[in-house]
């Protein structure tokens, strides 16, 4: 198995996972165009991914998947609620999930599982080969007992990392904003994602990467120093994806 970022942040969400020949992609937040550039800077041919997962219906993680798909004739998959919210965009082909059930995507299992955003129906996923298991979580406003349970023994997480109190507090941002990215139906900050990581049996871990930045915020180097000292790992370790350069192919052995 393995995973890498087309770019992930406020401007634009595209995560890869592959296992087993089986290629998908979670969420579409950029033009096609733009896609297409991303998906060849990892070696990634349109033509070779299964599938796209949506997350919920936000516009960074939702505005290509349309346009996308069609050009490419993938399957979208996405919870009933996503569906309701995105009635107006066309899709060719739609395939609605239960966010408590998994199901097998040729050689992925995919487990969704509820979080809380302010969105219709979110949802986030594990990944598994049927011998490692890779967790995604981003857009959650705060830790749950289910995400807990969803993400513990990971060989794999990436997590977001959106912001850091502080940053945020004293940002450019109106007080309205401010208090809906750091509400419970927000986004995680770096030290909810670390008190999250701290409570997961992490002893599998391979890799963690922080996900979902604010530009404006956060830095890759607080986000990287939350993790790590949970970890009890040197900052380096832990990996960001930038929400231009992405992240590039990490593997899962």
């Amino acid at each position: 198995m393995r995973f890498a970022s087309l770019g992930s942040g406020s401007r634009g969400n595209g995560t890869l996972i592959e296992a087993d020949g089986t290629c998908v992609l979670v969420d579409c937040g950029f033009s096609v165009r733009e896609t297409e550039r991303r998906l060849l800077r990892l070696g990634t041919a349109p033509e070779a991914l299964a599938a796209i997962l949506v997350t919920h219906e936000h516009g960074d993680h939702l505005r290509g998947v349309a346009a996308f798909s069609r050009k490419y004739h993938l399957p979208v998959w996405m919870t009933v609620g996503t569906r309701v919210a995105c009635a107006a965009d066309p899709l060719p082909r739609i395939e609605l999930f239960h966010s408590h059930e998994a199901f097998p995507l040729d050689g992925l299992e995919v487990r969704p599982f509820p979080v809380p955003h302010d969105a219709r129906e979110p949802c986030q996923f594990t990944f598994g080969d049927g011998a490692r298991t890779l967790g995604l979580l981003t857009d959650t406003g705060r830790p749950t007992p289910h995400i807990v349970s969803m993400l513990t023994g990971c060989d794999a997480l990436l997590l977001e990392c959106n912001h850091d109190p502080d940053l945020l507090a004293a940002s450019r941002y109106p007080p309205s904003v401010r208090r809906r990215v750091a509400g419970p139906f927000g986004h995680l900050s770096n030290r909810q994602s670390a008190d999250l990581l701290a409570e997961l049996c992490h002893g599998s871990l391979q890799h963690v990467a922080a996900l979902h930045l604010s530009e404006e915020n956060n830095t890759p180097a607080l986000a990287r120093a939350s993790l790590a000292q949970v970890l009890g790992c040197g900052a380096e370790e832990v990996a960001v994806a930038d929400q231009q350069a992405g992240l590039g192919w990490r593997e899962v052995g």
